[in-house]
């Protein structure tokens, strides 16, 4: 059973967008100008560790995606010759801070966190989960549960919106924005926030009715409710946005080369059929991992964090 609708034009452009600036922390170097940090010229500098660390961008619960993954990270360890262990993230701060001091090799990083994984941790990103026609991506819906009285996006005024976290995307940067420019809604002001740190947090938050509403990204939505989880009768969308990239996947900028490319190469070569990969991620029709760059398929989050006036400061 799909959502049910309760905005006639739901999937419209988020709102008119500033050019944005984006700079690196200047430990990184960008001479090529493509917005990613350099691998470093100075081979003392490469990094080339005994063990793979790899990591899913957070969610509820990081156990069950260490099963998810188990296949693609026996495939990576057979393509790299190296062992891989799965690193289980509470918090998107957690995966920034572990790869900017070399204990994080390799990431799946939310599509929010992307512009800071790469500003202030090296993070090089070079694949993305895709459809098999090549098409990719989620949208943001604003949902909220059946008689809570909300029916569209004025309707939130004096009421509770839960967030994610701030770095991401759909469950906060993209929503806020969105409702302070076109609908004149203020948080804090208008609306009280509520950060839940996770996407399925704010989605069960909604359903059990202990959240207004929330942000949430519609991809999680359908792998929850693939998995029984949740019921969408439990869930109503009044917003639906035009569609964001989905999670970037990548490694740190001072990986040994070599082993940067084959870490591409495990990314690409990967058989998803059968795998627990495909059990759960099939369920929002994505099959493989297609090249992406940092540079073309974030421009529209960039331009969301400059409107946002987003600036990252690096510790």
């Amino acid at each position: 059973m799909t959502p049910r609708l309760l905005a006639t034009a739901a999937t419209v452009a988020l709102f008119a967008l500033p050019a944005a600036a984006f700079e690196l922390d200047p430990r990184y170097s960008d001479a090529d100008g493509d917005l990613i940090a350099d691998i470093p010229v100075d081979e003392s500098q490469w990094i080339d560790p005994s063990v793979l660390v790899f990591a899913y961008t957070p969610v509820e619960d990081p156990a069950v995606y260490a099963e998810v993954w188990q296949e693609f990270l026996d495939h990576l360890s057979e393509v790299t010759g190296k062992p891989v262990q799965f690193f289980p993230v509470q918090s998107n701060a957690a995966q920034y801070e572990a790869m900017r001091a070399g204990r994080l090799h390799v990431a799946a990083i939310n599509t929010g966190g992307n512009p800071i994984a790469v500003a202030c941790s090296g993070f090089r990103p070079f694949a993305m989960m895709a459809r098999e026609d090549g098409s990719f991506g989620y949208e943001m819906e604003i949902i909220t549960y059946p008689g809570s009285g909300i029916e569209s996006l004025e309707d939130l005024r004096g009421r509770q919106l839960a967030f994610t976290s701030e770095t991401s995307n759909s469950g906060f940067k993209a929503p806020q924005a969105l409702l302070e420019s076109e609908f004149g809604l203020f948080v804090d002001t208008d609306y009280t926030p509520a950060f839940s740190g996770a996407h399925d947090n704010s989605i069960l938050g909604v359903a059990n009715q202990d959240y207004d509403a929330a942000a949430i990204a519609n991809s999680v939505l359908t792998r929850m409710e693939a998995r029984d989880v949740v019921s969408r009768d439990d869930l109503v969308t009044i917003y639906k946005s035009d569609t964001f990239p989905t999670s970037g996947y990548g490694v740190v900028y001072n990986l040994h080369p070599d082993l940067q490319e084959k870490i591409q190469q495990a990314f690409f070569s990967f058989n998803w059929e059968g795998t627990g990969l495909q059990a759960e991620f099939g369920a929002q029709g994505e099959t493989q991992f297609i090249p992406i760059t940092f540079q073309e398929h974030w421009s529209v989050i960039r331009q969301i964090d400059a409107a946002m006036g987003v600036t990252y400061t690096c510790n």
